[in-house]
């Protein structure tokens, strides 16, 4: 098995950043070239992770957008940090990927790309990645 953390950085309250690159990075320099299964994890309870297209800016905006629509900002939260609205969308999201790894390299569809889901910025925040 073999492992390891990268940092992410949000400048926005809400947005999602591309992590693609930067486990694939983790990946090569881990100098692994075997198949197996990549498993991500954020250790963050107002910030989810996920899977879906990255040729189009406007797929991330519109998720973004509909969010924002099914969690009301303005609800009666009891939670008193005022963050529940992030805690929510972070669970509808989920805290954690699984990504096929052929050769050292993940195996997505052409359109995919995995992201980082930030509810609750700007932060600096950890991602767990491990192959098995």
């Amino acid at each position: 098995m073999t492992g390891g953390e990268i940092s992410v950085s949000t400048s926005k309250r809400m947005e999602f950043i591309d992590i693609t690159d930067r486990i694939g990075e983790a990946l090569a320099a881990a100098g692994k070239k075997s198949d197996g299964l990549c498993f991500v994890f954020n250790p963050h309870t107002t910030a989810g992770l996920t899977i879906n297209e990255g040729a189009d800016p406007a797929v991330r905006a519109d998720i973004l957008a509909v969010l924002k629509q099914i969690v009301p900002m303005d609800y009666p939260y009891q939670h008193l940090e005022g963050n529940s609205p992030a805690h929510i969308m972070a669970s509808l999201m989920g805290s954690s990927l699984t990504v096929i790894v052929e050769k050292g390299h993940l195996r997505l569809g052409t359109w995919q790309k995995l992201y980082f889901c930030e509810f609750d910025g700007p932060r600096s925040r950890k991602l767990l990645w491990r192959l098995t």
